[in-house]
């Protein structure tokens, strides 16, 4: 059940990445981007990204299932480690 679960919310996470156009939401990426074109027009990126996200809130969502996934995992470790603890008192 549980990987059911998971698959819903991958499922869901992606969803808005393949059928959501043109989506806009500035976030500090896009603002550092503007000030390095004010400073040095004629500045080349080194790197192009892999995939073009469709949108600024695409963007944000991304960033938001990352930081669930990073609290999940840190989640899993602190109560690994309790448990483990709990367990060598008794």
């Amino acid at each position: 059940m549980n990987w059911l679960l998971l698959l819903g919310v991958v499922v869901l996470a992606v969803m808005p990445l393949l059928f959501i156009k043109d989506s806009e939401f500035g976030g500090a990426d896009g603002a550092a981007e503007e000030a390095i074109k004010e400073i040095s027009p004629n500045y080349e990126p080194w790197f192009q990204p892999f995939i073009e996200p469709p949108g600024g809130e695409t963007e944000s969502l991304l960033f938001a299932v990352q930081a669930a996934l990073g609290a999940g995992v840190v989640g899993y470790a602190v109560g690994v480690y309790k448990g483990r603890t709990e367990k060598g008192k008794k």
